[in-house]
């Protein structure tokens, strides 16, 4: 049973852009729409790491590596969250996940992003 779908990594040059996106299609409407959202990334021999949130009232709040380059967002009427990356640098090589911050659902696959310098 998916819970969780990320799309959208890829291999971009330092200083490019990409826009990852995640579905949850097995989370009732309602409960995505008062779920806190966020996106998280695990580079290799690193532990996981929590990169962005959304709240349901849109309120955000971003890791300091990344401030001022990434934004999250949501769709709620398509349970969709996204992240845009800007400016992206080597660093934020890693495999990027979304989930429901603090009740977690099971873990999607990923997306991998990889970063050329």
């Amino acid at each position: 049973q998916v819970y969780l779908v990320e799309s959208g990594g890829g291999l971009v040059q330092a200083g490019g852009s990409l826009r990852l996106s995640c579905k949850a299609p097995r989370m009732i409407t309602s409960t995505f729409n008062s779920a806190i959202m966020g996106w998280y990334r695990q580079a290799p021999g690193k532990q996981r790491e929590l990169v962005a949130t959304m709240t349901h009232g849109r309120d955000t709040t971003y890791a300091e590596s990344v401030k001022g380059r990434f934004a999250i967002s949501r769709d709620s009427s398509r349970k969709m969250t996204y992240l845009q990356m800007n400016d992206l640098k080597p660093e934020d090589t890693a495999v990027y996940y979304c989930n429901r911050v603090n009740q977690e659902l099971p873990w999607g696959q990923g997306t991998q992003v990889t970063v050329a310098s």
